[in-house]
């Protein structure tokens, strides 16, 4: 797939297609106890964050017992609510603990997502997932900014060269001095953005999440010690199942 193509979809960025609407309110357990996972010298799970061969970013144990895939996207509302809700508490009670490990793979949908995620990735793994939550946190913010561009300006975009494409974009939402403000200095998101080896990756990755899981639905979905969990959107679905893995693995 060319990076090209992601263009026929920005016009439709406001549609927020191809996200998973909120499902179920499963009850938590009794409390769990989580034997910890003594932790690196010098820090704790959650400061180990490093790229994996799959394209994603891991933060926790490489060898925790448990491994939680995430496929999100920064332009959908109910990845921002699960951030919102459930990283928090993933991140304090079981990634911290080393027996879960954490990967967000990222699942673009259209331009805007794909720009969006190229600034998140743009300082590497120590980085991607204080930029990604900051994203999210302001999402409201940058998605209203783009919603507001005459849909002229947007189809002029289509006729630029792929290296200019998503620089341009970019300028649009307002991402150079969101990244600036937050340690990624113009000049370099300026590269990154304008990089198509990172552009088609993200697309690779995109293409590899609907064919390596044929029952793979929206976003956010998540990937439980390699098996794809069905209807589970939220943290309140997706704890007990954490839970579960652990106690069989207790």
């Amino acid at each position: 797939m060319k990076p090209t193509v992601f263009l026929t979809c920005v016009a439709a960025v406001v549609a927020i297609a191809g996200c998973t609407s909120k499902q179920g309110n499963a009850a938590t357990n009794a409390p769990l106890d989580i034997k910890a996972v003594p932790p690196p010298k010098g820090g704790d799970w959650t400061t180990v964050v490093s790229a994996t061969p799959e394209g994603g970013f891991r933060m926790g144990n490489p060898g925790a017992k448990v491994k939680l895939v995430e496929y999100g996207s920064l332009t959908c509302p109910h990845c921002k609510a699960f951030d919102d809700e459930g990283v928090p508490s993933l991140i304090s009670k079981y990634v911290k603990t080393g027996q879960v490990s954490w990967e967000f793979r990222n699942y673009v949908r259209d331009a805007f997502d794909l720009t969006a995620t190229l600034i998140a990735r743009c300082n590497g793994a120590n980085s991607f997932f204080p930029l990604s939550r900051a994203l999210y946190k302001d999402q409201s913010t940058w998605v209203a900014t783009i919603q507001a561009v005459p849909p002229a300006q947007i189809e002029q975009l289509q006729n630029l060269p792929p290296n200019r494409q998503f620089v341009e974009l970019a300028k649009v939402a307002g991402f150079p001095d969101w990244a600036a403000a937050r340690g990624v200095p113009v000049a370099k998101s300026s590269q990154c953005l304008a990089d198509e080896n990172s552009v088609n990756q993200l697309v690779q990755m995109t293409s590899d999440a609907t064919t390596q899981y044929p029952d793979f639905q929206g976003t956010p979905t998540f990937i439980l010690n390699g098996t794809l969990l069905q209807k589970t959107a939220t943290w309140d679905v997706l704890e007990p199942q954490l839970r579960s893995a652990l106690g069989e693995r207790g």
